[in-house]
């Protein structure tokens, strides 16, 4: 019997879908995308208004056999790779090559992987959308000629191996403006006064405000000591009085649903995750878990996302699901949540759980760690997006001191609300404790505090702080976010210490010479007006073709200019202590196309080269040598003995020179957001110990 044939891109994805379409359906997967630009050239026809020449991707060809077999033995053909439009793509280049009319109703879109969502789709194909294809189309092609023809010109004028790009560019350019500003911050002083006051046995503080003239309050800013201690020498601490006492309520509402935005903002503040593992993790969740008594079932919609649209649907399921458990004074009524901002693309819903029966506590024991918390995150985020707000009493006071005025307020809840649900330390309002007063009497003063500060330079950027940067600024898409920050760090253009980026030498250097011949190509409001550009051609209002002509004009200039006036530039290698055996010298880091080396400084006479060993204090317990820090084929860092191969000492977590109080063997360490847990190495003596950060 013929079947009909489904194709979608990863195995994961087939897997779970094929489970619920069932014996009459066929799902196979591309495995990501199939054709591209080829890597060894250009692969775009300039002179023949940009059109790309497409190759089958190396390796892809047994797939692309396969795929072809299976198509010709089916009834019918659909096409259910991802709702973007890079999915769009995918699928355009899948109909090129199995021979599909791409006129014909072949595309089937879902937003999330659930047995209503996939037979639903099925019934509505459609036609492949062009205009997506084409806007991604462009943004290849844009990325494409800025990355092949300005990177052959940082090769030959700093250091093989480097590379621009069109939005990593724009990502590095911000952090070393970051720095540049903080570099250049010169600090101010500035006061304030505390006044920590008494009343009927409960303090409480107040803060210094201004001064009382001709009845009217104004506001008065210190900047020095003298000034405060003007103030201070005039307080009169017998007669501190209640000038005005305000009572009120206000409400605090609940955030939206997530978006991938938000999402990768959120996952790295609260769970320390990189942008990189909370996609990774997300697409897990989307392309289907198996759950105990379930089986194989996509837990939440589609990650890449930059609207908070919320569907009927999921509205009412909410609505239901909060009002039995919590009660209806929960229930926001149900709010379906519109576009953000202008300019955000609508096609999608947010990031929320397929089903919010599944709480995260009901199906954790089918969860990864890792899985369960991220899961847990955007449960609880869109569960509260459809709640109550919460109500705090509040009250505001004014003292007066001979005519000097103070303020106090304080907050007090009186209904949770959404915070029922979605409450962490850093969310939740700090209550402050006010005791009840009334105008014209008067408080005791325990204590006036004076307090120098100084301002502070705005901090480096953190992967959350520069997600966000990048979204406001209009740069990228939520697909672009986390491929960026891993191309700028393994290019070492930057670099993260204490979890904050900060630029390399050759990170400052390749913007320098890209600001002064490129300026516009990676100025914050080109690229965000760029970005809109191929908005528009998904829109239909623009041709691909003349959106990327309009750019290479531009930027046929430019290139010919910076090739003609840009001079070679010497990068001084890094000395080391590291001593040569061979000749005595101090050896330097280069940099090879498998990464860093040491070299000795007097080649061509002394060719001596090793590899880098990062050291971590910690002697091998096997031999005598020194524990390295590694990273394996795949990025991931492991422990090892600098006398491999003779010794194979090897762990995952970090060994510490601390010893077990049981056996007396090494200790390893692992650390999370707030403890860190010891072990023993040895894990038949089990000994382990938690510290808080």
């Amino acid at each position: 019997m013929q079947k009909n044939l489904v194709i979608v891109e990863s195995p994961a994805k087939a897997k779970t879908i094929s489970k619920f379409l069932g014996k009459k359906y066929k799902v196979k997967a591309s495995v990501g995308h199939i054709r591209d630009l080829p890597k060894s050239s250009l692969g775009i026809d300039i002179e023949n208004n940009f059109a790309p020449k497409y190759i089958t991707i190396r390796g892809k060809g047994p797939i692309v056999q396969e795929l072809k077999k299976e198509a010709k033995k089916s009834n019918k053909i659909y096409l259910a790779t991802d709702p973007d439009r890079e999915g769009e793509a995918i699928s355009w280049h899948l109909a090129h090559i199995l021979g599909l009319d791409d006129k014909e109703p072949v595309r089937i879109e879902f937003n999330e992987i659930t047995k209503e969502a996939i037979e639903r789709a099925i019934k509505k194909p459609r036609e492949i959308d062009k205009k997506l294809v084409d806007a991604q189309q462009a943004r290849r092609i844009l990325d494409r000629l800025v990355g092949y023809k300005i990177s052959p010109l940082l090769w030959k004028k700093i250091r093989k191996g480097l590379s621009a790009g069109r939005v990593q560019s724009v990502a590095v350019k911000l952090i070393c403006d970051r720095e540049k500003e903080i570099e250049n911050f010169v600090p101010e002083e500035y006061w304030s006064i505390t006044a920590v006051l008494d009343k009927g046995g409960i303090a409480f503080e107040s803060s210094f405000y201004g001064i009382i003239k001709d009845g009217k309050e104004e506001k008065v800013d210190l900047f020095n000591k003298e000034e405060v201690d003007k103030i201070l020498s005039s307080l009169d601490k017998d007669n501190f009085l209640i000038k005005e006492v305000k009572k009120g309520e206000k409400k605090r509402n609940p955030l939206s649903p997530y978006t991938t935005s938000t999402l990768q903002q959120d996952a790295s503040r609260k769970l320390g995750f990189s942008s990189k593992k909370t996609m990774k993790v997300a697409q897990e969740l989307y392309e289907g878990v198996d759950i105990k008594g379930e089986g194989t079932v996509g837990l939440i919609t589609y990650i890449r996302t930059d609207s908070i649209r919320v569907s009927d649907e999921a509205v009412k399921a909410a609505k239901s699901y909060i009002t039995n458990k919590y009660g209806k004074e929960y229930s926001n009524g149900g709010k379906k949540y519109s576009k953000k901002k202008e300019g955000t693309q609508d096609a999608h819903e947010c990031i929320r759980p397929t089903s919010v029966d599944r709480s995260p506590k009901k199906i954790k024991d089918s969860l990864t760690e890792e899985q369960y918390k991220l899961y847990n995150l955007i449960w609880k985020r869109f569960v509260s997006s459809q709640m109550s707000p919460a109500k705090y009493d509040t009250i505001s006071v004014k003292l007066i001191s001979n005519n000097y005025l103070f303020r106090a307020s304080g907050s007090k809840l009186k209904f949770d609300g959404f915070l029922k649900v979605y409450n962490t330390e850093e969310d939740d309002d700090k209550e402050s404790n006010i005791p009840d007063l009334k105008e014209g009497e008067k408080v005791n003063v325990k204590e006036i505090k004076p307090n120098q500060h100084f301002t502070q330079p705005p901090p480096r950027y953190t992967e959350a702080s520069l997600i966000k940067t990048m979204e406001e600024l209009g740069i990228g898409r939520p697909s672009t976010y986390s491929p960026t920050i891993s191309t700028i760090l393994s290019r070492e253009y930057v670099v993260l210490k204490n979890k904050t980026f900060v630029p390399t030498e050759l990170g400052i250097l390749v913007t320098e010479l890209l600001e002064e011949y490129f300026n516009d190509i990676i100025d914050e409001k080109f690229t965000a007006d760029l970005e809109e550009k191929l908005d528009k051609i998904a829109e239909g209002e623009y041709s691909w073709q003349f959106i990327v002509n309009e750019f290479y004009e531009q930027f046929e200039q430019l290139l010919k200019k910076a090739e003609k006036e840009i001079d070679k530039i010497e990068i001084e290698d890094e000395v080391t202590d590291e001593i040569c055996e061979k000749c005595g010298r101090n050896m330097i880091i280069k940099h090879g196309r498998y990464g860093k080396f040491l070299a000795c400084p007097g080649y061509p006479e002394c060719k001596n080269t090793k590899p880098i060993l990062e050291k971590i204090g910690v002697k091998c317990p096997i031999c005598d040598g020194e524990i390295i820090k590694r990273k394996s084929s795949r990025g991931r860092i492991f422990y090892g003995c600098s006398n491999y191969p003779e010794c194979n000492f090897v762990s995952w977590d970090e060994p510490i020179e601390e010893k077990c109080p049981n056996c007396g063997k090494i200790m390893v360490k692992k650390t999370n957001k707030k403890s860190i847990i010891k072990k023993c190495i040895d894990k038949d003596c089990g000994y382990s110990k938690k510290e808080n950060k």
